[in-house]
């Protein structure tokens, strides 16, 4: 069984009925359109439904650290080694100090050799939620390692896949 509309809830909607235009070859009869103009009181107060706030979805700290923040056909080259893997570095083992420090001067040495492209082994973790796995990218967009780094994004299967990172290395200036 329904309940009864309320007077302020059939004041709203005779208020948004009267903002309604009938579809293209459909009329509204003159006495309808008058009874339910007669209906609205224009010096009522509008209703106020309260706009539950959503929360803002959570963002990376930087644009280019999603799932796939290399360029596609950057990443397919990696992927493919016809740009070549400079070096591979495997953090298995190791606690999150020592983790953060040998990334940081492996992909710091890596650049300063002119590599483009670097894998770091992770390892997935326990049951899928590693440490390592979760704070690498993190890590690599640490003010240290910002000016290096132009992406970072899952490795194909063949090289670890989601327990490995394709870390793509920005260019080192002329001179």
């Amino acid at each position: 069984m329904k309940r009864p509309i309320r007077p302020d809830e059939a004041r709203l909607w005779s208020m948004v009925a009267a903002t309604v235009h009938p579809m293209p070859g459909r009329t509204v009869s003159k006495a309808e359109r008058e009874a339910l103009a007669a209906q609205i009181d224009h010096n009522a107060p509008a209703a106020r439904i309260p706009i539950p706030e959503k929360p803002a979805p959570k963002r990376p700290p930087h644009p280019w650290l999603g799932p796939d923040n290399i360029e596609p056909r950057r990443k397919h080259r990696i992927a493919k080694e016809r740009e070549e893997i400079g070096g591979r570095i495997d953090l298995h083992g190791m606690d999150q100090m020592q983790a953060k420090s040998a990334l940081e001067g492996f992909v710091l040495s890596a650049w300063n050799r002119g590599d483009r492209a670097v894998l770091v082994i992770t390892g997935k973790g326990a049951r899928g939620g590693g440490v390592l796995r979760r704070m690498t990218p993190e890590w690599l967009s640490s003010p240290a390692l910002r000016e290096v780094v132009a992406g970072i994004s899952e490795a194909h299967r063949n090289h670890g896949g989601e327990g490995a990172l394709y870390v793509a290395l920005k260019r080192r200036p002329r001179g």
